[in-house]
């Protein structure tokens, strides 16, 4: 690696408006790598200012840093997206975005009354949900899933 450019904490942390933990932060869950020079200084190729950038494009659309593990691990030799890597990896988050914005949409219609959380604090919710009867579902918002999921009330 000492043939090839290579980048200091600091002016990475400054080129991605990021802070120096963040770094180590995404290093630590696997996003990033570096490499230790012979001052024991951590140094980073050039690439990982655009690998970077993707995990911060992906966290404002809402995509968890272990979404962003998965897919960046597709990739060969965890190298930095290609322009197809990138056409691959936007129409799967596309397709994810879209039914995470169905969902919000659902939830945002039925704010005003029940949103299908199964709480059964309210006496006039539609879908009420007496003796508990939806606990055989499974856990957690039984209807609210199923009517992000195009199915229910």
């Amino acid at each position: 690696m000492s043939n090839e450019a290579t980048l200091s904490v600091g002016r990475v942390a400054q080129r991605c408006g990021i802070k120096v933990s963040t770094l180590h932060f995404y290093e630590q869950k696997g996003l990033i790598k570096s490499w230790r020079n012979q001052g024991n200084q951590r140094r980073y190729r050039p690439d990982v200012l655009r690998r970077i950038s993707v995990i911060k494009a992906a966290q404002k659309l809402g995509i968890t840093l272990e979404e962003i593990k998965t897919t960046l691990a597709t990739l060969p030799d965890n190298r930095t997206p290609t322009i197809q890597d990138w056409q691959q990896i936007s129409q799967s988050w596309h397709q994810m975005l879209n039914q995470r914005i169905r969902q919000l949409e659902n939830l945002r219609d039925s704010l005003g009354s029940c949103i299908g959380c199964g709480c059964l604090s309210l006496t006039k919710c539609p879908l009420y949900n007496p003796d508990d009867k939806l606990a055989q579902e499974g856990p957690g918002p039984v209807i609210l899933n199923e009517k992000s999921r195009g199915q229910g009330c």
